[in-house]
């Protein structure tokens, strides 16, 4: 659900081929928002002859009667006292409390999505100077998003954003700009492949803390699993429920898929489950995907009691959440640098870094650095004196996984869909919702538009835009059975958007944990920040965050040395005549 530096977007009708490193032209996303007529809470109701809700916590129905469905967000969940928001904060607090800087580091930040906005914003918080380059046009990295022709916008991923996401949380927080998360109901809804045009749900009651929360709204849908399966499954999990992170840790060298027959949990949980959890998580399915990473999930997600609950933000990434970071770092004295390329890291004689060479010619230099960029594009501008160093060679196991992410803009309002992220348990497709609904900014009462995942994507990551909407189309017609047919006899689609990403968040294989890099390298002054980086939350917007902030952390500690690195530096380069 979090999926860039990496995009290669087809536009309908033209055939538009972007580089491997993520070459895109498209406008900056600096203007305002364009749509902000609708209040924070909003009501949106309209009549559906072909749908009906039984009662919530229930499945939906088609072809019963009639219903009005109403769709309205949820408030904000208590987040503020729990351990992992309160641990959160306390990092964020030691930035504006440390110790202020005789003379601030000028720190060179490579990339700016979410790991390096949030290194350079920590890093400004600290009193440091922070200069954050990015090779695109564009803010946001795996946020990233453009506006058409039309006014619309099209996005890099489906992004969703957590209860269990602390550091995310505590930003929006310090941004002031909490209210522009959107929050839905304590649900997750699943489609229902065997029952075309169904969904069934589960919820998490708001009277109960956790785990209890999320024991009832298993033991209350009986539509996915059977009581057997459950109970199996339950005793499955024992063993990570007493056997806390250590457990946890020790299960990256299984997939999901060996862990279950292992554990002896029945195939249908796996089925039922799993592959839309995985396709969730990581665009990858159970038979590849490390357990580690679903232990992980199922930890945050239960063990919070708001830790599931989901929110949308309410309009594009880069100008309701990545601009105010940015406006934050400039109003502290840094600096964020659109359409500036890393084309090499030049090195001193001793292997550290000597300054940053940007693609057109410039070379910008700190009394530090740092690259925030997918770990792919690191690869490629790792110098060759670094690449046998082990913290460098391990990051070979280290691979992004494509990622396909699907617009379509419909000529009519959907009815068999809701103001949620859903859960398709399709072949092709992940998770979607009806962006129409689900964001203030993207709202229409008349047309919906999907936004979609389409994954696993390696397949079809080199295929045409023509061939990814058919096939989205086919699986839609399942989805929407008396909506949607694959030959567009019912709903029409106005328009279209395909963005490819062939590296995004890194392949969650077993055996990846140990090849995650600490943020502060072996080379003196240079440091690393990403999700891909060694933190607790893996692969996620919320990793990217935390890893900015380790990142920032590790930079403040050895800002002494690194200081006194620089003096040195500038007096070895004064001529001797000058010295006497």
């Amino acid at each position: 659900m979090d999926t860039g530096c990496l995009s290669s977007v087809n536009i309908a009708g033209a055939k538009q081929v972007r580089s491997f490193a993520g070459q895109l032209h498209t406008q900056r996303c600096f203007t305002s928002s364009s749509v902000q007529a609708l209040k924070n809470s909003r009501r949106t109701t309209f009549s559906s002859t072909s749908l009906v809700l039984r009662n919530k916590g229930k499945r939906f129905r088609r072809g019963l009667g009639a219903l009005q469905v109403v769709c309205q967000d949820c408030p904000r969940p208590p987040l503020e006292n729990t351990i992992n928001y309160l641990e959160a904060g306390q990092l964020s607090s030691s930035f504006r409390s440390s110790e202020r800087p005789n003379k601030p580091l000028q720190v060179v930040i490579a990339g700016a999505g979410l790991a390096g906005l949030s290194t350079a914003k920590y890093l400004a918080d600290a009193g440091h100077k922070p200069i954050v380059l990015e090779a695109r046009d564009v803010l946001g990295g795996k946020l990233a998003a453009w506006k058409d022709e039309d006014g619309d916008w099209y996005e890099t991923g489906l992004h969703i954003f957590f209860g269990a996401y602390p550091n995310v949380q505590n930003l929006f927080a310090e941004l002031g700009i909490s209210d522009r998360l959107q929050w839905k109901e304590h649900s997750m809804i699943f489609a229902m492949p065997n029952k075309p045009g169904e969904f069934s749900r589960f919820d998490f009651p708001e009277v109960l803390p956790a785990p209890l929360n999320g024991v009832w709204a298993i033991l209350k849908n009986n539509e996915m699993l059977t009581w057997l399966e459950k109970v199996k499954f339950a005793i499955g999990l024992l063993p990570a429920m007493l056997g806390g992170q250590a457990y946890v840790e020790a299960q990256d060298g299984l997939t999901v898929s060996e862990w279950m027959e292992k554990q002896g949990v029945p195939d249908r949980v796996n089925d039922e489950v799993f592959i839309a959890m995985s396709k969730a998580l990581n665009f990858i399915n159970p038979d590849e995907l490390s357990m580690q990473c679903i232990l992980i999930a199922l930890n945050r997600f239960l063990q919070e009691t708001h830790g599931s609950k989901m929110a949308f933000l309410d309009g594009n990434p880069p100008e309701r959440l990545c601009m105010p970071i940015v406006k934050h770092i400039q109003s502290l004295g840094g600096e964020v640098r659109l359409s500036s390329r890393i084309q090499k890291i030049e090195l001193n004689q001793d292997g550290t870094v000597k300054h940053f060479a940007l693609s057109d010619g410039t070379q910008i230099t700190g009394d530090a650095y740092v690259c925030a960029a997918p770990v792919d594009i690191f690869k490629l501008l790792v110098p060759q004196e670094w690449k046998e160093i082990s913290y460098f060679k391990k990051l070979d196991k280290l691979v992004g996984v494509p990622v396909i992410n699907v617009h379509i803009w419909f000529d009519r309002k959907l009815k068999n869909t809701y103001d949620h992220l859903l859960f398709s348990r399709s072949s092709l497709l992940s998770v979607y919702a009806d962006m129409s609904l689900a964001c203030k900014e993207y709202y229409d009462p008349n047309r919906s538009m999907l936004e979609l995942v389409f994954a696993p994507a390696e397949e079809w990551i080199g295929r045409s835009d023509t061939e990814i909407i058919e096939a989205t189309m086919q699986e839609l017609a399942k989805l929407f059975p008396d909506e949607i047919a694959a030959d567009q006899s019912k709903a029409k689609i106005r328009k279209y958007r395909v963005v490819k990403t062939p590296r995004s968040v890194y392949k969650t294989v077993p055996n990846c944990e140990p090849c995650r890099p600490l943020q502060r390298s072996p080379i003196e002054g240079f440091y690393l920040s990403g999700d891909y980086t060694k933190q607790k939350y893996l692969a996620s917007m919320e990793g990217a965050v935390l890893s900015g902030k380790l990142c920032a952390q590790s930079i403040v500690q050895d800002s002494k040395m690194l200081s006194r690195r620089s003096q040195e530096s500038l007096q070895s380069e004064v001529p001797v005549a000058s010295k006497l």
